[in-house]
C-alpha cells in the first residue's frame, strides 16, 4: 500500500550576497516548507522594503488603467527586476500620476461649471433685477473686462475656487463663485485689473451671454476630459503588458525581501531549516549548489533525528504524490485531515470508492456524459470556473462511472430505449438476451421487493468492503508506529475488526445456508466483543501506559459495558448506513420515470421541454446532494476507522499575488 512521502529536514547557511536569488529559487521550485513559521509574504510587516512602496504604486496605476491584473503564476515566471525595470517604472508612475492629476483637476472643475450653470439657469428667467441676484442665491456672480495675460494669471490664482465664463468678446468674462468665497473672488479680480460692467438696473433674469458661455465652458471641459481618458486608455494599451511585467517582478521583489527579514542572520549569514520530500532533495541541493557557485553549507536531518520530533512536539509533514487523477481527491482528504507521516496513503481509496458510489446513485449514460464532458472542457481550459478546474479529473471520474452504470441500467437522459440493442448484443455473448442488463424499474418486476432488498444488499456489501478496508488501514498504520495495543485491541482494532467480520459471516451463514448457530460461534463472537469493548486496559499495558486501570475496576466495568453497546450499534450504523446508495440509485430510476412520463404527455414541443429542464434539473440538484452524501460515507463510515489522530500538511513556501 501507497504511503505519504518520506521526509527530511534539511538546514541550508547562506552568505548575505546569495540570500536573495536562493529565497526566489525556494519560492519558485515550491518542495521546501520552513520548519518555522512560513516566512511569505502575508500580513507581515513591509518596513524598509522599497519594493513593496513600489508595488503599492504598480497596483495604484493598474486600477487606474484598468489593465488586467496579474496571477501567482506570473510572479513565479517573473525575474527578480533590474535597473531597466526601475527606469520604466518611474516613466510608467509619472505618467500614470499626471494623467491621475490632471484628470481629477478636470472633473473637479467639470463640476464647480455645472453647479454653476445649474444656479444661473434657476434664475434665467426669474423677474428681479441681475444686481439683485446675488442677494438671492448661493452664487457670486461678477461679470466684466481683463486682458488675456492677466486672465490666465487670475485663473492660476483662483486654482478652482471659482469658475471664469468667456462672454462673447475674447476680454469680458463672468466670474462665479460661492457666497464664502466672494471676498477672496474679489481681492483677486481687484489686484489683475478686472473692470466690472454696468448691469442696466432694470434688467432682469441672468443675461443669455452668460448661461451661454457656461454651456460653452462646459462643452471644453467636457472634450478636455474625454481627451484625457483616451490618453489614459492609449497608455493602458502601450504600457499595459510591461506594467503586468513589473507587477510581477516587484510583488516577486517585495515577498523575497520580506522573507529575508524573517530568517535568523548575523551581518554576513542567514539560516533557514525546512521540510523536503526525500525524492526531491538531490535535486534541490545540487541546483542551491549551482545557484550560490559553492557558496552555500547543506545539513541533512532523518525526522528521527530532530529533536522536536523525537520529543513530539512537531509534526513531520505530510506529501503525498500522485497522477493528475488520484491527486484531485488530495482536498477531500485535507480538507477532513491530513495523516500521520508514514501511515498509509489513503487517497486512491478515496478516489475509487468515491467514483463508484457516485456511479451506483447516478446511473444515466446521458448525465453521466455531461459532467464527463464539464471534466473535459475544464481540464483543457475551455471553460474557467474559478479555483474548480482543478477537480476536472474528478468530474471525468464520476462522469465516466456514471455513464457505465446508465449503461447497465439502459437509461440515456431518462429514456429506456436507446440503449437496449446494445444491452441485448452485450447480453445475448453470455446467454439469453436481455434490457436492460441491470433492472433498476421495481414497479414492473414480478417481485418488487426481491429487486429492492437485492439492491439494499449489494450496497450494504459494498459497504462492508468500505468499512473493511478503513480498519485494514487503521491496523497496518497503528503497527507501522509500533502501537501494539491499540492495533489489536479497541473498537477499531484487530478485536473489533474481528468481531465485525464474523457478526458478519455469522448473518450469512443463517439466512442464505440455513446454517444453525454453534458454540464456537458465541464464543468468538462473545471474545472479539469483549477485547473490543474492554480493550483500554490492555492497550494500556501493550503500549507501556501506567496505571493499567486508570480509575478503578467499577468504572472499567461500567465504562466497557457502554463501550460493547457503542460497538455494536457503529458497526451496525456503519453498514445500514449504505443502504442510502442503494435508495438513491432507486430514486433516481424513479425520477427517471417520471420525467419520461411527464414528456410523453406534454406531446413533442413540451415533452422536449419537460426533457431539457427534468434533465438539467436532476444533474445539478441531484448531482450536488449525490455528491454530498458520497463525502459524508467516505467521512464517516470510511475515516473514522483511522482517522482517530491527523497530522500536519505539507505547504510548501511560494510566491502568491493578492
Amino acid at each position: 500500500m501507497a504511503r505519504t512521502a518520506r521526509m527530511t529536514l534539511i538546514e541550508l547557511m547562506v552568505l548575505r550576497q546569495d540570500i536573495a536569488n536562493v529565497i526566489a529559487c525556494i519560492g519558485k521550485k515550491k518542495v521546501f516548507q520552513f520548519q518555522t513559521k512560513d516566512p511569505s509574504l502575508t500580513e507581515g510587516k513591509t518596513e524598509d522594503n522599497p519594493a513593496a512602496d513600489i508595488l503599492s504604486k504598480l497596483k495604484s496605476a493598474r486600477s487606474f488603467l484598468e489593465v488586467n491584473d496579474i496571477s501567482a503564476e506570473d510572479v513565479n515566471a517573473a525575474d527578480r527586476p533590474d535597473d531597466n525595470s526601475l527606469e520604466e517604472c518611474t516613466r510608467i508612475l509619472s505618467a500614470v500620476e499626471k494623467l491621475r492629476e490632471d484628470e481629477n483637476t478636470l472633473r473637479d472643475e467639470l463640476k464647480r461649471i455645472q453647479d454653476a450653470s445649474d444656479e444661473a439657469h434657476s434664475f434665467a428667467n426669474l423677474k428681479v433685477a441681475f444686481g439683485d441676484l446675488s442677494h438671492m442665491s448661493f452664487l457670486t456672480l461678477r461679470v466684466g473686462k481683463i486682458d488675456a495675460v492677466s486672465r490666465e494669471k487670475l485663473e492660476a490664482a483662483l486654482d478652482g475656487h471659482a469658475v471664469i465664463v468667456s462672454l462673447g468678446d475674447n476680454d469680458k468674462i463672468l466670474a462665479a463663485s460661492s457666497r464664502k468665497g466672494r471676498f477672496a473672488l474679489d481681492a483677486e479680480l481687484k489686484k489683475y485689473g478686472f473692470v466690472p460692467m454696468e448691469i442696466p438696473q432694470d434688467f432682469e433674469g441672468v443675461p443669455d451671454d452668460v448661461l451661454k458661455g457656461f454651456e460653452n465652458r462646459l462643452e471644453e471641459v467636457k472634450a478636455e476630459l474625454e481627451s484625457l481618458i483616451e490618453e489614459r486608455h492609449n497608455l493602458a494599451r502601450t504600457k499595459g503588458d510591461s506594467l503586468r511585467t513589473l507587477l510581477a517582478e516587484y510583488s516577486l521583489e517585495a515577498q523575497i525581501t520580506d522573507c529575508e527579514h524573517r530568517l535568523e542572520s548575523t551581518n554576513l549569514v542567514y539560516r533557514m531549516t525546512g521540510w523536503i520530500a526525500e525524492t526531491d532533495c538531490h535535486d534541490f541541493m545540487t541546483e542551491l549548489d549551482s545557484l550560490t557557485q559553492g557558496r552555500i553549507a547543506v545539513r541533512v536531518y532523518d525526522p528521527g533525528e530532530v529533536p522536536a520530533v523525537t520529543e513530539g512536539t512537531e509534526k513531520v509533514p505530510v506529501k503525498l504524490k500522485h497522477g493528475k487523477i488520484v491527486r484531485s481527491f488530495e482536498r477531500m482528504i485535507f480538507s477532513y485531515g491530513s495523516p500521520l507521516y508514514g501511515t498509509i496513503d489513503p487517497t486512491p481509496f478515496v478516489a475509487v470508492f468515491f467514483t463508484v458510489l457516485f456511479g451506483i446513485m447516478f446511473g444515466d449514460a446521458g448525465q453521466g456524459f455531461v459532467f464527463l464532458l464539464a471534466g473535459i472542457l475544464m481540464a483543457s481550459k475551455v471553460i474557467k470556473v474559478g479555483g474548480w478546474n482543478k477537480f476536472a479529473p474528478i468530474f471525468m471520474c464520476i462522469g465516466a462511472s456514471s455513464m457505465i452504470m446508465g449503461f447497465l441500467v439502459g437509461e440515456f437522459f431518462t429514456n429506456t430505449t436507446l440503449l437496449k440493442p446494445a444491452a441485448y448484443f452485450v447480453t445475448g455473448l453470455f446467454g439469453e438476451s436481455h434490457a436492460p442488463i441491470l433492472n433498476m424499474e421495481f414497479w414492473e418486476a414480478p417481485n418488487p421487493l426481491v429487486t429492492i432488498f437485492g439492491i439494499f444488499g449489494v450496497t450494504i456489501g459494498l459497504g462492508f468492503i468500505i468499512n473493511s478496508a478503513g480498519l485494514i488501514i487503521n491496523f497496518i498504520n497503528r503497527i507501522s508506529r509500533r502501537q501494539w495495543g491499540s492495533a489489536f485491541f479497541g473498537k477499531t482494532g484487530l478485536a473489533g475488526a474481528l468481531f465485525f467480520w464474523y457478526v458478519v459471516v455469522f448473518v450469512i451463514r443463517l439466512g442464505f445456508f440455513a446454517a444453525e448457530p454453534q458454540l464456537y460461534d458465541w464464543i468468538v463472537i462473545g471474545v472479539t466483543l469483549f477485547f473490543a469493548a474492554f480493550g483500554e486496559p490492555f492497550e494500556r499495558l501493550f503500549d507501556g501506559h501506567r496505571p493499567v486501570v486508570e480509575n478503578g475496576a467499577g468504572a472499567l466495568v461500567i465504562g466497557g459495558i457502554v463501550e460493547a453497546i457503542e460497538v455494536i450499534s457503529t458497526y451496525l450504523s456503519n453498514s445500514i448506513s449504505f443502504v442510502r446508495v442503494g435508495a438513491f440509485a432507486l430514486a433516481h430510476a424513479v425520477l427517471g420515470f417520471i420525467i419520461k412520463m411527464m414528456s410523453e404527455k406534454c406531446g413533442p414541443v413540451g415533452g422536449t421541454a419537460v426533457l431539457i429542464i427534468g434533465n438539467a434539473i436532476v444533474v445539478v440538484l441531484e448531482g450536488m446532494i449525490v455528491a454530498i452524501q458520497v463525502v459524508r460515507l467516505q467521512y464517516y463510515e470510511f475515516f473514522s476507522k483511522f482517522f482517530t489522530e491527523t497530522g500536519r500538511e505539507f505547504v510548501p513556501f511560494g510566491f502568491e499575488y493578492r
